[in-house]
């Protein structure tokens, strides 16, 4: 289950990120992952539930959009999105076509933030 370490990597990242607003809470982290990388989503949200905790990461969501495997056929000059992997040959033209333009990503989209809110009795101009 290489989920539990891609959890782990990304809360690393992310938590790295976050020191630079400190007080600020993590809501959402957005991911790109390609079918090629071969990531079980259902395993990835477990995962994320368990290394999240108590961490500045507890509590926030992690939004998974799982891009396609799009080749560019040589032959024919077309990109395409293939409907599985099991073959990579082009469906327009049917030759087989290794130029992976997408599919193998797993990269961190999107980071959303909640501002720390001001303390009891504080003014906006003392924050």
């Amino acid at each position: 289950m290489h989920e539990l370490s891609i959890a782990t990597s990304i809360v690393d990242i992310v938590a790295e990120s976050a020191a630079a607003y400190p007080g600020a809470r993590v809501r959402e982290v957005r991911l790109r992952v390609g079918v090629l990388a071969a990531v079980v989503e259902d395993s990835l949200q477990f995962c994320w539930e368990v290394v999240t905790e108590d961490t500045v990461l507890a509590g926030s969501r992690l939004v998974v959009r799982v891009l396609p495997v799009i080749l560019h056929c040589a032959g024919c000059g077309t990109d395409s999105a293939l409907d599985g992997i099991q073959s990579f040959r082009c469906p327009c033209c049917g030759e087989p076509a290794s130029d992976l333009l997408q599919g193998r990503e797993l990269e961190i989209e999107a980071i959303e933030v909640e501002e720390p809110e001001l303390g009891a009795g504080m003014k906006a101009e003392e924050a």
